[in-house]
């Protein structure tokens, strides 16, 4: 009972008690708030830790049983874009492993292991590992350059540099642990730490390896053509479990359609190698290999796996023996499963998933608990605020807790840490709830979205329709779980605020509505079919009485920015002025390098007419009848939307005389790393929108 009402209280806006502050603050307010992400728990201890980022400055904090006191074990100062992630504790929860730097939210490399500057530095950032003292008495120290830390009961730790596996011995100078032709992932040591599992990545196939020792050769679990991944250690140390699917190659393929990706689950002998299937998926596109959540492969007590799988349309976690059979399903219903947590025995999971009994909780995310040997899952929180991340701390759980108000905080058997409270400068207080809207795409599929409006104003208010990135993403009733989200999130709150009514669109091939939803005919680079759903949602704005249809606007990035940029090319008529962060312009060309002819796994006819139909689901296809202004926001690093996009099209643009304006930000990545990055990209984008829509002249 004491979760439920401490998770009421966080989402009736009591938890703090922000600052209010008189309506119109200002953006740099609006994205005062402090984030928290990576939350782990120690697996004996009773320890949990977490990152922090406030305005810029990111810092791991730790709190322990029985009380939860939270204290912050580093000292970093500055606004310097250095991420602290993969926080990873030993098994006793006495040392905690960070990683410093880089990007490890999907930025793609670069060439020659390049890692992000974003304050344009003159000496080359590297990402290094570091040891922080839970306890708070020592100061936290870099132990070496690295990444992907796993570290084994006897304190060694085992890590990643240049593809290779290396490992920081205490007393000893850091070495390369072997060699392996491939290049190394998933490192994780065995119970007793005596052997350590690895993936070794190898273009068109992939093995799954144990090193036992400089004397030893490798062992490949029952090596084959496919790709092994997701590997994890039974609880005795004797077997491993992992996933396979078929390795690249085969006959000729559509480009046009989507392929289903078959897999397995294995375990394997750890000592010999010798393994077998346990359990093969469906061959249909429900059954396919990765999903918004991944596989999730566990290793539960008594002999069991469980796992997550979308082959009744939803990610939902299953059982299965590690002797073979059928798998049993463990969470039926409509919703997604995302974040999951094991308990210390293996037999009890914890997991998110957007479901409960409170309206439009399919736009919010809670936590649930299932046994493994099943029975109903129960909810551990409900009502209007959002949880996510559960970790098994002790006896409790510790999870991160937010509502449409409050930023996100960490909070344990129900009650909310002390210390985590937005600086008094953040105006909370003044964010509208937003309400959950649905309307139908022009085939009539059901659309989601959030509409924020602030009372007051006219009677007929400009409208910002804000269209998220992935595009496996969803946004929420509330704060998001990613940073990248929340900052849109708190954006949109803003925009709100200065007049603007806004629709963010959980539009087609996002998450949290089935595999179907997120996988629907004609989407993307085969047709673009989801941006039929931004523009009924625009029409949708355009038949409330609230809103003056005439002046509607769009702004988002990535995925958000290409959808961006179909609205202004296919819709000037619609669409007065946009912002588009980082968005792709030409999917021929992303296609093209991804995919290009000759490959032995697609024929030249079928790759010509996927190249062009890439191209007319692209805003370039159709730039001519682009007409109203724009602004182009992107930093010159960034490694998962090439800069030339946002070049090509300024060409365009100017060439026709189309307005425009552009912020280059040099050195930023795709995700911006710094705050101070941020704070310019979001003014620029409500200065512009009030500019082109609540100026002199707007609409007209």
């Amino acid at each position: 009972m004491r979760v439920f009402l401490a998770v009421s209280a966080l989402a009736a806006g009591l938890a703090f008690g922000s600052a209010a502050g008189a309506a119109g603050f200002s953006m740099s307010q609006a994205i005062a708030y402090p984030f928290v992400d990576g939350l782990v728990a120690a697996p004996h201890g009773g320890r949990i830790a977490w990152m922090r980022n406030l305005g810029g400055v990111r810092n791991i904090w730790v709190a322990e049983a029985p009380g939860y006191a939270p204290r912050q074990v580093t000292r970093f100062t500055a606004d310097d874009g250095q991420e602290l992630t993969q926080l990873t504790f030993s098994d006793d929860g006495r040392t905690l492993l960070f990683v410093r730097g880089g990007d490890h939210d999907a930025n793609w490399p670069a060439k020659g292991n390049l890692q992000p500057d974003p304050t344009s530095s003159p000496t080359e950032p590297k990402v290094t590992i570091w040891k922080a003292d839970p306890s708070g008495v020592e100061t936290a120290q870099r132990v070496v350059e690295g990444d992907a830390p796993a570290i084994s009961r006897s304190g060694d730790i085992a890590y990643v540099k240049d593809g290779q596996t290396w490992i920081a011995r205490v007393g000893a100078a850091p070495q390369r642990l072997f060699f392996d032709r491939g290049r190394d992932a998933e490192l994780a040591w065995s119970p007793d730490g005596a052997r350590l599992a690895f993936v070794s990545n190898r273009d068109d196939h992939s093995f799954v390896g144990v090193y036992s020792g400089p004397d030893m050769p490798i062992t490949w679990l029952s090596p084959s053509t496919g790709r092994d991944a997701d590997l994890v250690w039974s609880p005795d140390g004797k077997r491993i479990a992992f996933t396979r699917r078929a390795g690249l190659g085969g006959a000729p393929q559509s480009l046009i359609v989507e392929h289903p990706t078959p897999w397995t689950i294995w375990t394997a002998d750890a000592a010999t190698g010798a393994g077998k299937a346990v359990w093969t998926s469906g061959r249909s596109a429900r059954d396919s290999y990765g999903g918004p959540t991944g596989q999730n492969l566990r290793w539960a007590t008594r002999g069991r796996l469980t796992f997550i799988s979308q082959a009744d349309n939803w990610p939902h976690l299953y059982v299965v023996s590690e002797a073979g059979g059928p798998a049993r399903l463990l969470t039926p219903g409509a919703f997604m499963v995302e974040d999951v947590a094991a308990s210390q025995d293996g037999d009890t999971l914890a997991y998110s998933a957007n479901t409960g009994a409170a309206p439009g909780d399919d736009d919010r995310r809670h936590i649930f608990r299932v046994s493994v040997d099943g029975g109903a899952p129960a909810a551990v929180t409900k009502g209007e605020g959002l949880e996510w991340t559960p970790a098994f701390a002790g006896p409790g759980l510790a999870y991160v807790a937010a509502n449409a108000k409050d930023p996100p905080v960490v909070a344990v058997a129900g009650k909310l840490l002390e210390g985590q409270a937005p600086p008094a400068e953040f105006p909370g207080r003044e964010f509208v709830v937003p309400k959950p809207v649905t309307w139908k795409s022009a085939d009539g599929t059901l659309i989601h979205g959030q509409l924020f409006e602030a009372a007051g104003g006219p009677s007929k208010k400009p409208a910002v329709i804000f269209v998220h990135g992935g595009p496996p993403r969803q946004m929420l009733l509330g704060w998001s779980y990613m940073d990248y989200y929340s900052n849109g999130y708190a954006v949109n709150q803003y925009l709100a605020n200065h007049g603007f009514a806004v629709l963010s669109v959980n539009y087609r091939r996002g998450i949290g509505y089935g595999h179907d939803f997120q996988h629907p005919e004609h989407g993307g680079a085969q047709g673009a079919v989801e941006y039929s759903d931004v523009l009924a949602g625009a029409q949708y704005l355009q038949g409330r009485p609230d809103v003056d249809g005439a002046r509607i606007g769009i702004w988002g990035g990535s995925y958000g920015g290409l959808l961006t940029g179909l609205a202004l090319a296919r819709n000037s008529d619609v669409f007065k002025a946009g912002v588009d962060l980082h968005g792709v312009h030409d999917w021929s060309r992303v296609f093209a390098e991804q995919t290009g002819w000759p490959l032995p796994r697609y024929e030249r006819g079928d790759w010509e007419a996927a190249v062009k139909l890439a191209f007319e689901s692209s805003p370039d296809a159709d730039v001519s009848k682009w007409k109203s202004p724009v602004l182009l926001i992107q930093g010159d690093d960034d490694r998962n939307v090439r800069f030339s996009e946002m070049i090509d099209l300024v060409r365009r643009l100017d060439a026709q005389g189309t307005p425009y304006e552009e912020m280059v930000l040099p050195d930023e990545i795709h995700g911006f790393l710094r705050h101070a990055s941020w704070e310019k990209a979001d003014a620029a984008t409500a200065d512009f929108l009030e500019r082109k829509l609540q100026g002199a002249g707007a609409g007209k």
